[in-house]
């Protein structure tokens, strides 16, 4: 008999785990909504372990992802919906028919037949934009949503969303020419929303004025072609690098961090920026 390849075994371990009898009683409670945060929280892990450039901990992390991808499977084998291999099948159909440059209609690949692939094979930018055409032609295939906006997740974080709804927006063309009038209507945010806290109108005003800065903040980084998300991450780091340098200036010097004055702070908060700069 063939040794269990390393997915079957874990398929095997899900399936006792959800055992009726047997089973893990928290396994076996749960169900698609209540196991959904921890397939967001791994997928964070693992972009975590990826910005961490840990190896180790990005296989770790992968196998907690894939753990989730096994789970929901599981549940829906269980309510007659559909297995993992049915999970697997979908996926690869889908991978062909969106890579038509790379492979033909048998799902053969263009460079295992040496055949010449269609042209601009190699232009990174133009497979992306006939990616997100082919989803969308599949959408309307199926009588979906016919928005340039459709298909967009609404479970993304509020950022991703954002770059997102601004990304399938200037595919038609409704776009700001370049980066100067972003700045310039950040600024008119940034003036509404000041306007917003003198005034004190209410949560929900100062909650909208506060969304149209950072909506537009997402802009300037589409437009910089920077992640916004990694941007965020970096700025992060860096207030946590440099706020932990000043709890450990402070406690060398056997003051509590928290006893000081800000403008005290602060003089610990600029140690530890030319520290950083090497100044």
């Amino acid at each position: 008999m063939a040794e269990p390849t390393p997915v079957d075994k874990l398929r095997a371990i899900m399936a006792q785990l959800r055992a009726p009898v047997g089973g893990c009683p928290w396994d076996t409670a749960q169900d698609f909504s209540t196991i959904a945060p921890y397939t967001i929280e791994e997928a964070y892990e693992v972009a975590d372990a990826i910005d961490r450039g840990d190896l180790a901990d990005l296989k770790d992390e992968l196998g907690d992802l894939l753990l989730q991808v096994v789970f929901h499977a599981r549940m829906a084998e269980e309510a007659g919906h559909f297995d993992f291999d049915d999970v697997a099948r979908a996926i690869n159909d889908k991978m062909l028919r969106r890579h038509p440059h790379v492979f033909d209609g048998n799902g053969d690949a263009y460079a295992a037949t040496g055949r010449e692939p269609p042209p601009n094979a190699g232009d990174a930018e133009k497979q992306l934009l006939d990616w997100e055409q082919r989803k969308q032609a599949e959408r309307h295939a199926k009588g979906g949503d016919a928005s340039a906006l459709a298909g967009i997740a609404r479970g993304l974080p509020e950022w991703q969303r954002a770059v997102k709804l601004q990304k399938r927006a200037a595919r038609t063309g409704f776009d700001w020419p370049d980066v100067n009038p972003v700045f310039d209507k950040l600024h008119e945010e940034i003036e509404e929303l000041r306007q917003e806290f003198a005034q004190g109108t209410g949560h929900e005003a100062l909650e909208d004025e506060l969304g149209d800065v950072l909506f537009v903040a997402a802009n300037l980084s589409r437009h910089g072609k920077v992640d916004f998300g990694a941007a965020l991450r970096r700025a992060n780091a860096k207030f946590e690098r440099r706020f932990r340098r000043m709890e450990e200036m402070a406690a060398a010097e056997g003051i509590e961090l928290s006893s000081l004055s800000l403008s005290e702070q602060d003089r610990y908060w600029d140690r530890a920026k030319r520290e950083e700069r090497g100044g």
